[in-house]
């Protein structure tokens, strides 16, 4: 399993619409949250080990409409 977080600058005024898509449109998302600065919402996402993060980001995040720029970042270790 791999953890990625991605985030998410939207266009104006799409962010909710955006945070809406992904929850109930791609079953790898786990969470979702709108932050503040230069982009609009963090997601998390669990892959399966042999999934490839630029095919999934590519493919199923950022050709959702109302994205205008991503940032992905790849998690090694969850401390508890």
């Amino acid at each position: 399993m791999q953890t990625i977080f991605i985030m998410i600058k939207c266009q104006l005024g799409k962010a909710y619409q955006v945070a809406d898509a992904l929850v109930q449109s791609v079953e790898q998302v786990s969470e979702v949250h709108s932050t503040s600065g230069q982009y609009d919402l963090l997601v998390k996402c669990y892959l399966s080990s042999d999934q490839d993060i630029g095919h999934f980001v590519n493919e199923h995040i950022q050709t959702l409409g109302g994205i205008q720029d991503t940032f992905t970042i790849i998690a090694f270790k969850a401390f508890t």
